[in-house]
């Protein structure tokens, strides 16, 4: 038999697996258990909140120079090691090392974003706001707040969130998915390695009844999450009713418009790289093809003749540009969904079901399904799979009226030569991250991320200057120094 790893919580800078319950850790390529993760019960919960309120005046404390110096290691300790981090992420999560190593280089745009917390953090300052009167505004910590990452991005995500609230001078909880949490636990040892002191971030693997544990926890004062969205509209409702701030980002479903100018090879490349990069598990991926008029049939083949190219199979091969999808569960329910895809009068083209893929662990083929409209499943439901349908419009209004009817608004993209109708889809579209020939608009970490509708509860997007909005309080202080022969009781309202 295989020893499987036990993969503990660290809490306090030191390891803990001292728990009554543990989840299976599969590798998705071959469907083997490899190892069983630490699920934390209140107890322990309770012991990492109280380690992170403890570490908080501290950390708090620190000179922005020393926290700055942090970041600078931690950069240099991810970059050097990266392919070690790339390796952790591919045995759990099943992507393959060039999508492993993409995910790390956009978690480090985050580090080096923070790198600059001493601008990040500046306040405001007015002088002779009033006769003798100064007024300045500050930024301030949180307190402890609560990171709850996802599984498709075990550490980019991370870096995303903890990197913000650690810079701003909070301290952190970091609850990543048990499916794939090792990467959680290098991160939080790479960030010690760099000279953060212990308590300041804490990992907690555990499964829903820990999520809601370290919710109610009074001393957790905000919460990150990022995952679907019948569970980010839970986890929003949950924080925000106990008066806590909250961030829940949620599912998607991604339209990438063609227009009949559109190169149809570089839109045919753009929807294959973006529909079937990391077997389709990205809330950014391009689910949704939608061809303009009657450019619909030769973008239609071009792309099927694409996904004929694709190598899929295990990341230990360098050649396969395609890996897994991460559960045995969901490997059903999307195979489910292809399965009824011609019965709801769609018409399945390139059947993932039936490629020629890997006997063992959890693959599904990549598949295209034509003439698919709203109300069928296939385009109702967000897949998070390697399925890209087509939904063929007639006109640009069409297309945008499609897609600004569409529940979800997390991320879009029009493929077009012409430059008025690039600026008409940025004015009229209602989605929140919007690409011009670009089919994953993931913003650099100088901006934000986020979607609209029910793709994100509460108003606020994760990493660049809003995650500093996020993280911190501002307070304003009024000072005044008046000469004692100025003093006098004056019962009016104060005014210029």
């Amino acid at each position: 038999m295989t020893m499987l790893t036990r993969i503990p919580h660290i809490i306090g800078g030191k390891e803990a697996s001292d728990s009554n319950r543990f989840g299976p850790v599969f590798n998705p390529a071959t469907g083997e258990q490899t190892g069983e993760v630490a699920l934390a019960d209140a107890s322990t919960v309770e012991r990492a909140v109280s380690t992170a309120e403890a570490a908080l005046p501290g950390w708090r404390a620190t000179g922005l120079a020393k926290r700055t110096a942090i970041f600078f290691k931690l950069r240099e300790i991810i970059t050097s090691r990266q392919e070690e981090l790339a390796e952790v992420i591919s045995l759990e999560h099943g992507k393959v090392p060039s999508d492993a190593a993409g995910e790390i280089a956009r978690g480090l745009e985050n580090v080096e974003f923070c790198a600059g917390l001493l601008h990040h953090m500046k306040g405001e300052f007015l002088e002779q706001a009033a006769s003798g009167i100064n007024v300045h505004q500050t930024r301030q910590p949180v307190g402890v707040v609560a990171c709850i990452t996802p599984f498709n991005f075990p550490a980019m995500v991370p870096l995303w969130m903890v990197t913000a609230a650690i810079a701003a001078g909070n301290t952190v909880i970091l609850k990543p998915s048990e499916r794939d949490p090792s990467s959680a636990n290098w991160i939080v040892k790479a960030f010690h390695e760099a000279g953060l002191p212990d308590g300041v971030l804490n990992v907690v693997h555990g499964d829903k009844d820990t999520v809601e544990a370290i919710i109610d926890a009074p001393a957790v004062k905000a919460v990150s999450f990022v995952g679907s969205t019948p569970i980010a509209q839970s986890i929003y409702q949950r924080a925000t009713s106990q008066g806590k701030r909250c961030q829940a980002l949620g599912g998607a479903k991604n339209h990438m418009v063609v227009m009949p100018d559109a190169d149809l090879d570089a839109a045919a490349d753009a929807a294959i790289s973006a529909g079937f990069g990391s077997a389709g598990e990205r809330c950014m991926a391009i689910s949704v093809v939608v061809p303009v008029g009657d450019i619909a049939d030769e973008l239609v083949q071009k792309i099927q003749d694409r996904i004929g190219e694709l190598k899929v199979g295990p990341g230990t091969n360098p050649e396969n540009e395609m890996g897994p999808v991460i559960t045995a569960q969901a490997k059903e329910r999307i195979e489910g969904l292809i399965a009824g895809a011609n019965d709801s009068g769609a018409t399945v083209l390139v059947d993932g079901r039936e490629a020629d893929l890997p006997a063992e662990g959890y693959f599904v083929g990549p598949t295209l399904i034509d003439h698919v409209k709203p109300g069928m499943p296939v385009y109702d439901e967000e897949i998070f799979g390697p399925v890209l349908v087509v939904s063929r419009t007639d006109s640009f209004d069409e297309a945008v009226s499609l897609i600004n009817s569409n529940r979800y608004a997390n991320g879009t993209a029009v493929f077009t030569r012409d430059g008025r109708t690039a600026r008409e889809f940025e004015f009229n579209i209602e989605v929140g991250m919007v690409g011009i020939n670009v089919p994953i608009p993931v913003p650099i970490g100088a901006f934000s991320f986020g979607g609209w509708k029910d793709s994100l509860f509460g108003d606020t997007h994760i990493y660049g200057p809003e995650a500093f909005n996020f993280y911190t309080r501002r307070k304003v202080v009024t000072q005044r120094w008046p000469l004692a022969s100025e003093s006098q009781i004056n019962l009016g309202f104060p005014t210029n």
